[in-house]
C-alpha cells in the first residue's frame, strides 16, 4: 500500500511541477510557448492515465490512448500555429 501511495504522490508532484512550468512559460509572449504548453499538457495527460487510471498495467489500452493523445496534440498544435 505504501508503494502505491508513494507512486501517486510522485505523480502528483510531477503534475504540480508541470503545471507550474506551464504557468511560468505562459508569461512569455513568444509563439513557441503555446506549443510548449500543449506538449506539457500531453505529458500531464499521460501521467494521469498511467498513474491514476492504471492504464500502465494494460499495454494495449495505453498504446491506444497514447496514439489518440499524440493525434489530438498534433491537431491542436496545428490549429494553434495556423491561427
Amino acid at each position: 500500500m505504501t508503494r502505491m501511495r508513494d507512486s501517486l504522490f510522485r505523480a502528483w508532484l510531477a503534475l504540480v511541477a508541470l503545471s507550474g512550468a506551464s504557468a511560468l512559460l505562459s508569461r512569455h509572449g513568444a509563439r513557441w510557448v503555446g506549443v510548449a504548453v500543449l506538449l506539457l499538457g500531453l505529458v500531464k495527460a499521460r501521467i494521469i492515465l498511467v498513474r491514476y487510471l492504471g492504464l500502465g498495467q494494460t499495454p494495449g489500452w495505453m498504446r491506444g490512448f497514447d496514439g489518440g493523445l499524440v493525434v489530438l496534440t498534433a491537431l491542436l498544435i496545428g490549429l494553434f500555429l495556423a491561427a
